[in-house]
């Protein structure tokens, strides 16, 4: 081991009790095939704390009843417990208003809101919508839908070898036709840290708004949206540590006031009738139905969990795990990591020349390590490597440098296998 590994094996010990903070995860207790759960797909999903599951069933068990259309005592409890997420997640983000919080079914809901409610009503034939060479497929499809049916083009900002936007063709292709830019925060399959704020402020010179896809972002790093001054921002609780069928878009009030609801139905109206229907007033005129009152509070309890350990620790040890787990890959012969910028969240991604991805997962799964195979819906990532697949490791708060080194040997294992 090197004096540098070292040196970041002492700063994570010595920064973060990663080790009292597992046994609050009841799954990493889980062994596969007699060997110790080693987790890595977190960019997927990550698992869930022992406090967020206890809320989830106390809500099931104490609170059951829907929310906002009752005068007893059990609906009440739960729409407090229901508001009271949705001023946790403003506090989260530091959004202005908790009437700027939309509680949706994840990422992908929320930019398809921002999409179908914001872009048919601003959206001409002519126009252009901007995304970069590295979204997930959640950000490219809408817009597709959008620009075919309003006949506009959709824009895209190239990347380099490196994995990152190339910013000078970014800048070219921002004009007065831009009617709005749709990015990726954090790429969930190259790991790559975007310049968001240095493009909010160049869009923002045109008046043209800003959605951030942060799915992979709000539970590896502090969110700003004040200081971001982001128009719309999107992002999982699945993610966040807290439970599926969840998630959140934030919105500027005033754009969102402008924009039609996304659904109709129960709870996002004023009044009903058959010649005309008024709409409820924010954020329930985008929250039609039944909500997904436990997710929410699940949610809730998993910013609470988060924010107890404090966003910048956790920062700080998924910094130094990646750092750790960037230098000890390149002890294993014949792999390439694909996306190499500058700044990185917890995301690597690997490929052997002759070894497919699907077979690396397999080898890995039979040692009790869960990662992700294939394209990661990110297949123009793909096509731009020129690659059908990648293996890839993610890293979560609760991830220790015992695990890269487990990950590390397997790997090595892997290739003894495919040598012999």
């Amino acid at each position: 081991m090197s004096v540098k590994q070292e040196s970041v094996i002492d700063q994570i010990k010595s920064t973060y009790d990663v080790y009292k903070i597992r046994e609050d995860f009841p799954i990493l207790k889980t062994r596969i095939r007699n060997k110790p759960l080693c987790y890595f797909d977190n960019a997927a999903t990550t698992q869930k704390p022992q406090q967020v599951l206890d809320i989830v069933d106390n809500y099931y068990t104490s609170m059951n009843s829907n929310i906002h259309r009752g005068v007893h005592y059990l609906s009440n409890l739960a729409t407090d417990a229901y508001e009271d997420a949705r001023k946790k997640v403003k506090s989260f983000i530091n959004a202005a208003s908790e009437k700027e919080i939309i509680f949706t079914k994840g990422t992908t809901e929320g930019i398809n809101l921002v999409a179908n409610s914001f872009g048919r009503k601003f959206l001409k034939e002519g126009d252009e919508i901007i995304i970069s060479n590295m979204e997930h497929h959640s950000n490219i499809v809408p817009w597709q839908f959008l620009c075919n049916e309003k006949k506009a083009k959709l824009k895209i900002i190239p990347i380099d070898d490196r994995g990152e936007i190339i910013f000078d063709e970014f800048l070219k292709l921002v004009s007065d036709r831009t009617k709005l830019i749709s990015v990726v925060y954090i790429s969930n399959s190259l790991g790559t840290v975007n310049p968001v704020k240095e493009i909010i402020e160049i869009a923002h010179k045109y008046n043209i708004p800003v959605l951030l896809d942060a799915a992979q972002t709000v539970n590896h790093r502090p969110v700003n949206v004040e200081e971001l001054d982001c128009d719309f921002l999107a992002f999982s609780g699945h993610k966040l540590y807290g439970p599926t069928g969840i998630g959140v878009l934030y919105g500027k009030e005033k754009l969102l006031d402008a924009m039609s609801p996304f659904m109709g139905g129960g709870d996002m109206i004023s009044k009903v009738t058959f010649e005309e229907t008024t709409f409820n007033e924010l954020p329930f005129k985008f929250e039609a139905g039944t909500s997904n009152i436990a997710g929410a509070i699940g949610l809730g309890a998993a910013i609470d969990y988060v924010s107890s350990i404090g966003m910048e620790k956790i920062a700080a040890h998924e910094a130094s795990l990646l750092e750790y787990a960037t230098q000890r890959l390149k002890e294993v012969p014949g792999l390439k990591i694909i996306g190499n910028a500058k700044y990185k969240s917890g995301v690597i991604s690997f490929i052997f020349y002759n070894i497919h991805p699907h077979d690396v997962g397999t080898l890995l799964d039979y040692e009790g390590i869960a990662i992700r195979t294939g394209h990661h819906c990110t297949q123009p990532v793909m096509e731009r490597y020129n690659i059908p697949a990648t293996s890839r490791a993610s890293f979560g708060l609760y991830n220790t440098i015992e695990e890269v080194d487990i990950l590390v040997d397997a790997l090595k294992k892997v290739i003894e296998v495919f040598n012999a």
